[in-house]
């Protein structure tokens, strides 16, 4: 794509001297290959960017393909929001959407090929003899009572684990390799467990399933893969795909291994993102305090935000963890050039302006866009008693306070010069409002006399303002490192309990009353803001999607 930063790193480097060398008869051929357990998140966008991305700038192929090895955690649902995720990245597969399901006969096929090699075998042991049998990182494992039975004995056990006549867990097929192998994926791992589960594609016609290792390298060989991109937890794994696929004789994809993506404050785990939903510490996969792809597009997240965050970040070898700063710089960049700036108030306190006409209002003009000219203006209506943010006033104000306050003078953004001239209060000494005097002269927000003031306010006319709701997201962890835990501690201990808070009082100017969800505006001087799929006629939902303060900008800015 066009906002994807086409970078040199060590992956293209690979790809670009395979094809210098005419590897592969000058092909790229990738793929996305997800496990459909769960929604995407953040990190996922890494990798669907890195492979799609590399297809597009080498002129290739990218695969869609679902590795659907598991049934006990699988589900059609996580496919259709993997979909999703994809399409709103900006991607398409086309037509290249497989599955590993769909290979479940060829890949039963080549594990009789490895049994007839004498290079598998039926085992009997437990899970937890196997464990036992299996040795150490210090020491080696040891061969199972079960390694020697002939191909034919395990041919049949197999051919009987297929036909359903043994239960769970009592039988397995397992690759012959070495107990003694210094690295522990070598020593013998599990091809076929048997499970009597159905599956979400192929229903109860399997209660054997392959093995995520045995599965994963045979599917890229299949699909006629070049270069398998994967992240560094793979790299152990290397050495067994090599060797099923030496074994086997067939196509030959060359694995390369990147670091995963890490971000402060978030956690990128399907597992626990799993328990968070599943204890309902969210409401759903797509809370918009989730890193999910669902919930960040939900709290307002481009995709081209998205994308240029992942080009910046990169592919390198060694794990590192981004400040999540950076991504959300990258939202305020992409969102700074497209979204709409209106005026909206989240805490109102009531402002009366006592010398503007009774019963009188009038249309003033506001810019949409200061970034976009061709966006045009729109008109705001203001009116006698309007809305100001309640913390732009302070009755008494420290020294470097600008905004509003008894007997100073502000500017009401494209409006009017007005003074504070009484504050009224309730019984429990409660500011409920304010009665200021304008200047008729300063419309438009300048005064011709010169005058100057220290601070301009947003604002909404009180008659003309309509109602919302405001939904204040922030990190949803309150530790930069969430896994970091001292023994016997749980993750969830540094969730933030002020992740979300909600703002009922809301009034915003009247424009958007037509607002649909997905729909984003800037909030002027507050924040970028995006309407959420709970708005209906009767109530309108913002989230916010990110303030308007940026750390990172900062950061950028002092360094050069």
């Amino acid at each position: 794509m066009n906002d994807i930063k086409k970078r040199s790193d060590f992956i293209r480097d690979i790809i670009k001297k395979d094809l210098k060398e005419g590897k592969n008869s000058g092909r790229v051929h990738t793929r996305f290959p997800p496990e459909p357990n769960g929604y995407l998140h953040i990190g996922h966008a890494k990798a669907i960017c890195l492979n799609f991305g590399l297809a597009e700038e080498f002129s290739g192929k990218c695969n869609l393909r679902f590795d659907d090895t598991n049934p006990t955690k699988e589900e059609f649902e996580y496919v259709e929001s993997i979909k999703k995720d994809v399409r709103w990245l900006g991607f398409d597969w086309e037509e290249k959407e497989y599955y590993t399901s769909g290979y479940f006969d060829r890949l039963y096929e080549l594990a009789i090929l490895l049994v007839k090699k004498g290079k598998a075998y039926i085992c009997d042991l437990s899970a937890e003899e196997m464990r036992k049998y299996r040795g150490t990182l210090k020491g080696p494992g040891k061969d199972s009572p079960y390694r020697e039975r002939s191909i034919e004995e395990n041919l049949k056990l197999l051919e009987a684990m297929r036909k359903g006549k043994y239960e769970d867990g009592s039988k397995v097929l397992r690759a012959k390799i070495d107990m003694s192998s210094p690295n522990l994926n070598m020593r013998d791992p599990v091809i076929y467990r048997i499970l009597h589960r159905k599956h979400h594609r192929t229903g109860n016609d399997w209660c054997i399933y392959p093995t995520y290792d045995w599965a994963h390298g045979q599917s890229d060989s299949i699909e006629d893969i070049t270069h398998s991109i994967c992240t560094l937890e793979f790299e152990d794994h290397r050495p067994l795909y090599n060797w099923f696929i030496d074994q086997l004789g067939i196509h030959h994809p060359q694995q390369i291994e990147f670091a995963r993506l890490n971000l402060t404050y978030m956690v990128l785990s399907k597992r626990k993102l799993l328990e968070l939903v599943e204890k309902k510490y969210v409401s759903g996969w797509d809370d918009p305090r989730m890193p999910t792809l669902s919930g960040v597009r939900r709290r307002g997240y481009t995709p081209e935000a998205v994308r240029n965050f992942c080009a910046e970040i990169g592919v390198a070898k060694a794990d590192s963890t981004v400040d999540i700063a950076l991504l959300e710089y990258f939202v305020r960049e992409d969102l700074n050039k497209k979204a709409p700036r209106v005026m909206g108030v989240i805490n109102p306190l009531k402002v009366v302006i006592d010398n503007y006409p009774d019963g009188s209002s009038e249309e003033l003009t506001a810019i949409n866009n200061p970034e976009d000219p061709s966006k045009g203006t729109r008109n705001v209506p203001f009116s006698k008693i309007l809305y100001i943010e309640r913390d732009d006033f302070m009755e008494d104000p420290p020294k470097k306070f600008y905004r509003l306050a008894p007997g100073r003078e502000v500017r009401l953004r494209y409006a009017y010069f007005i003074k504070c001239i009484d504050v009224v209060k309730d019984t429990d000494g409660n500011i409920i409002e304010l009665h200021c005097t304008y200047d008729p002269e300063t419309k438009g927000g300048d005064s011709p006399d010169g005058r100057k003031v220290k601070a301009t306010l947003h604002w909404v006319s009180a008659e003309h303002s309509i109602s919302a709701e405001v939904r204040l997201f922030d990190r949803l962890f309150i530790k930069e490192n969430p896994l970091k835990l001292e023994k016997g501690h749980d993750f969830k201990e540094n969730l933030n309990p002020d992740s979300l808070k909600i703002a009922n009082t809301c009034r915003l100017e009247p424009s958007l009353s037509s607002v649909r969800p997905g729909d984003i505006y800037q909030f002027e001087r507050l924040g970028y803001f995006c309407v959420d799929p709970d708005s209906n006629r009767e109530r309108i939902v913002f989230n916010r999607t990110v303030t308007l303060r940026d750390k990172w900008a900062k950061i950028k800015k002092a360094g050069t």
